[in-house]
């Protein structure tokens, strides 16, 4: 687990899809703050990380806090967009090898979340 997480801070730092194609395992699942359905498998994992990291990768964005309890990782993250500030936690599983087999993001306060809908939809819609 150590590895994955360790590999996440590489892709966060560095943005390569590359690293993050590696680290998310086959049957993945995303977790959206506003999207009710988990979006189930790889691909569709990959589309809704790839998306957030344009969407957060703004200059802004760090981790502030975080804790690991086995196969498991909350990281809290702050941000601002449009000069709304955006706080949220990102909570990860890892499998045995390192991989991503689960992903939930939860953000805070409300302006916020829909500051977060509108950007990852106008994101989405692109791919």
């Amino acid at each position: 687990m150590k590895l994955g997480l360790a590999a996440w801070h590489r892709y966060m730092i560095s943005g390569d899809v590359l690293l993050l194609e590696e680290l998310v395992a086959d049957d993945a699942v995303f977790h959206s703050p506003v999207v009710h359905r988990p979006q189930e498998g790889r691909e569709k994992v990959l589309i809704y990380l790839t998306a957030a990291g344009q969407v957060f990768g703004n200059g802004t964005f760090g981790y502030v806090r975080e804790l690991v309890d086995g196969p498991e990782a909350c990281l809290e993250f702050e941000c601002e967009m449009d000069g709304i500030r955006v706080n949220g936690i990102d909570l990860i599983r890892f499998d045995l090898e390192g991989r991503i087999i689960d992903f939930k993001v939860m953000v805070r306060p409300i302006k916020a979340i829909n500051k977060v809908w509108e950007r990852m939809a106008a994101s989405l819609e692109k791919t």
